[in-house]
């Protein structure tokens, strides 16, 4: 024996769906959740970028040895971070190109790396100017130093 399945008229003869009321506490909810989870997110990112720089500045320092070890010095502040990809003049040692990349890779915010031989303190520093571009910022937000010796 077959049952009929019987379906009955909706009241009102509305559709199927979401009141207003339901999409605005779902869309509030949402935008709990992203004022809690965003700006760490964004703190996270903001990290990373900075120890990429200070992991790509210490790339530079060990090629920038290397480049000492063949040419008896570093690379004059005219010369700049180019010296490790492309022979400078007067450099009758080089055994390059100590990078593997083709050109000198940027910071992680796109701007280049500033290169100064002899350094305030040490025979170079490499510094990137982080997300505020500025030479008097700090942290993140500013300056970060080579390490080198």
């Amino acid at each position: 024996m077959a049952s009929a399945i019987v379906r009955r008229p909706r009241r009102g003869g509305g559709e199927d769906g979401f009141t207003l009321v339901e999409m605005l506490v779902v869309i509030t909810i949402i935008g709990l959740i992203m004022a809690l989870v965003g700006p760490r997110v964004l703190n996270y990112l903001s990290e990373s970028k900075a120890k990429t720089a200070q992991i790509q500045i210490e790339s530079f320092s060990s090629a920038l040895d290397l480049f000492y070890l063949d040419n008896g010095r570093y690379p004059t502040s005219n010369e700049g971070l180019t010296a490790l990809v492309r022979r400078p003049p007067n450099a009758g040692g080089w055994n390059g190109p100590y990078l593997k990349s083709a050109s000198v890779p940027a910071d992680p915010w796109g701007r280049a790396y500033l290169y100064r031989a002899p350094g305030d303190r040490e025979p170079y520093e490499i510094v990137s100017l982080g997300a505020s571009g500025q030479p008097n910022g700090t942290g993140n937000d500013g300056v970060i130093k080579s390490a080198n010796r």
